[in-house]
C-alpha cells in the first residue's frame, strides 16, 4: 500500500529546522514500515519558513519582481528540505529526491521523497501527481493547522472547523489561482486536479503524531476530509 504524505514545510522548517519533530516523525514512519511490510510512503516536502524568508528578501531587494522568480526560490527551499528528509530516512529511502513527478520512475524502496517541481503551484500539486502515478487513494496533507475552517480563524472568531467538505465547496474557498507563498490548506491548482481525479485529501496537524498514527491506522482522528 502506498500512502502519500504532503509534509508541509511549516512543520519541517517553520523557521529553522524542527529537529525534535523530524526525530519523532522518523521513529513513527519506521515503526509503521517495520509492522507492515506492504506499507510504503511517498513524502512530498514543502518549503516552509525558508521559502517565505527568501521570497520576502527578493521582494524587498529587487526593484521589480516576478512571480516566476519568487516561485523558483520557493521550489529550491523545498528541495533543500526534501534532501534533509531523504538523508535522515537512511536505508528506507534508496532513490534520489524526485523533482519532476511526471517523470518519476519505478518506486523500488519503502520511502520515496519528493520536492517542488516548477513555478505555478505548490508541492501539494506534486503530491497529487504522485498519488495519481502510484495509484494512492488518498493524500495526507500535514501542516500547521488542525482542520480546515469556514473562514480564517485568525481574522474571524466565528470561523468553525470542518470535519469534511466537498471539493466544490473547498475550491470556492481557496479560489482558482496560485501565487508564490500563498497560505491555504491545499493549493488551488492541486485542488482542481484532485477533484478531477476524485482523490481524497485529509488535512491535519503535522506535529500531532499520535493523531497521524490514528489516521494511518484507520481510527478516529482530528482533521478535515476533502472529497
Amino acid at each position: 500500500m502506498v500512502t502519500v504524505i504532503s509534509l508541509g514545510g511549516s512543520i519541517v522548517a517553520p523557521d529553522g529546522v524542527d529537529v525534535p519533530f523530524l526525530k519523532e516523525f522518523l521513529s513513527l514512519t519506521g515503526d509503521f514500515l517495520n509492522r507492515d511490510k506492504e506499507q510504503r510512503f511517498i513524502l512530498v516536502v514543502g518549503g516552509g519558513g525558508p521559502a517565505r524568508t527568501w521570497q520576502n528578501a527578493y521582494r524587498e531587494i529587487a526593484a521589480s519582481t516576478k512571480d516566476e522568480e519568487a516561485d523558483w526560490i520557493g521550489v529550491m527551499a523545498t528541495r533543500l528540505n526534501a534532501q534533509l528528509v531523504k538523508a535522515i530516512m537512511g536505508d528506507w529511502c534508496t532513490q534520489p529526491v524526485i523533482t519532476n513527478p511526471s517523470e518519476a520512475g519505478p518506486f523500488t524502496g519503502r520511502i520515496l521523497v519528493a520536492a517542488g517541481w516548477k513555478p505555478g503551484f505548490s508541492s501539494d500539486y506534486d503530491a497529487v501527481l504522485l498519488a495519481e502515478r502510484f495509484q494512492a487513494a488518498m493524500v495526507l496533507n500535514l501542516s500547521n493547522i488542525k482542520q480546515v475552517y469556514t473562514d480564517d480563524p485568525r481574522k474571524n472568531p466565528d470561523a468553525k472547523p470542518l470535519n469534511a467538505i466537498s471539493w466544490k465547496d473547498f475550491r470556492a474557498m481557496v479560489g482558482e489561482t496560485w501565487t508564490p507563498g500563498k497560505n491555504v490548506p491545499f493549493d488551488p491548482i492541486a485542488s482542481r486536479h484532485a477533484a478531477t481525479l476524485g482523490l481524497k485529501v485529509i488535512c491535519a496537524a503535522g506535529n500531532d503524531l499520535p493523531n497521524l498514527s490514528s489516521i494511518l491506522e484507520g481510527k478516529p482522528f482530528i482533521g478535515t476530509l476533502i472529497g
